[in-house]
């Protein structure tokens, strides 16, 4: 069974910008090492702030980033190394070739030139047809493949994506994910923002939400929608009814145009579910039809950032 330890660790970290913007507030988090950590937030909250925190790229105010139990202050070429970045514009010179870009920035951290190495990423994320083309030739997906191809070309066992699939098209982005999920399976601990919550949702195993430069909250994908989502039913009615029975008034009902809507926890257990069933066989209230619906992540995110 593989344990899974926390390779990033975060405390109490502060980012003051010129002008006295507090751009993130006493910051804890942990990411364990092999997993995928979504980090969500409106924009402005502080996500490409933190990252660019623990990449080495933006100094802190004050607070410590452990990476690997190495502190960012004392070690940050060491910890480079170990991280790469896909940030949320595309950098790179747009006259080379894929094969000359992704070489070149292996050669930046040092890496000696290793064809094979670069030739088995490159077919890893469906490149190796493109590698002679230039950069300006390329789709926007490919482009953002390519920047994936950059940030893995010096083997690093942690890799930040800034909304990796901003501007890919559908089939592109659940091919990436693929992609991911396979280069998570290699070992490679994964931390990504998106403004798209079923990406989250498809992909993660962590879920943190920032705001207003704090941490919201940090849970597990499943915990998470089961502790803070709600469930719906539906009661399709055989008959109109005109007012909800005494009896059914502790159950919040809401009724339209011949549809009795229950809504409840999902952390709440089935017993409230049965009590609901016995109490409409009661008032002989039939029904020809039910439909029953979860909470999604997005309206989960959305109220997370409402009250916070």
């Amino acid at each position: 069974m593989l344990i899974m330890i926390e390779i990033i660790e975060i405390s109490k970290l502060n980012k003051t910008y010129a002008g006295k913007f507090q751009a993130l507030t006493d910051v804890d988090l942990s990411i364990k090492s092999g997993e995928i950590f979504a980090l969500l937030g409106p924009n402005g909250a502080g996500k490409t702030t933190l990252i660019s925190m623990i990449c080495g790229l933006v100094r802190l105010t004050s607070g410590t980033i452990r990476v690997d139990g190495k502190n960012i202050e004392d070690q940050p070429r060491d910890i480079r190394q170990r991280i790469g970045l896909v940030p949320q514009e595309l950098t790179t010179n747009m006259f080379e070739t894929v094969w000359d870009t992704v070489q070149f920035t292996r050669g930046l951290f040092g890496f000696k030139k290793n064809n094979k190495f670069i030739e088995n990423l490159l077919k890893s994320l469906s490149l190796w047809d493109k590698r002679k083309n230039t950069m300006m030739t390329l789709s926007g997906g490919m482009k953002r493949r390519v920047m994936i191809a950059k940030a893995l070309a010096h083997e690093p066992d942690i890799l930040f994506l800034d909304e990796p699939t901003a501007g890919v098209d559908v089939s592109l982005r659940k091919d990436m994910w693929t992609q991911l999920h396979a280069l998570r399976k290699s070992g490679v601990t994964i931390i990504l923002t998106t403004h798209y919550i079923e990406e989250a949702e498809e992909m993660a195993d962590r879920i943190g939400v920032i705001n207003n430069g704090k941490i919201v909250i940090v849970e597990k994908k499943e915990k998470l929608i089961k502790k803070l989502g709600k469930k719906h039913i539906s009661f399709k009615l055989d008959n109109e009814l005109k007012k909800i029975p005494k009896r059914l008034a502790n159950f919040k009902l809401t009724i339209k145009d011949k549809v009795l809507h229950y809504e409840y926890d999902s952390k709440n257990t089935d017993i409230h579910i049965s009590n609901l069933f016995d109490a409409l066989k009661t008032e002989n209230i039939t029904y020809k039809d039910i439909t029953t619906k979860q909470s999604s992540l997005e309206e989960i995110f959305v109220e997370l950032v409402k009250n916070s």
